[in-house]
């Protein structure tokens, strides 16, 4: 797969991603916290914050590897 459609594809899975995760996290949020006390708000805040990163760190490396070199028959 040619580098320029790799980054096309992650570029678009990740705005999905973004769009689709932020639409569960404030789901979530709206069912769980109205209730919550502040530590627990805080904690959910801070969690959904950071989880958002990890399918960010394995789909950049997989965007940007640079395709093996084909070796040529003897």
């Amino acid at each position: 797969m040619s580098p320029h459609i790799k980054k096309l594809i992650g570029t678009f899975a990740l705005i999905f991603w973004i769009a689709l995760y932020t639409a569960i996290v404030m789901r979530v949020a709206i069912v769980v916290l109205p209730d919550a006390y502040g530590l627990v708000t805080l904690l959910f805040y801070a969690v959904a914050g950071t989880i958002w990163i990890v399918p960010f760190g394995l789909a950049l490396p997989w965007m940007y590897r640079q395709p093996a070199k084909k070796k040529l028959p003897r």
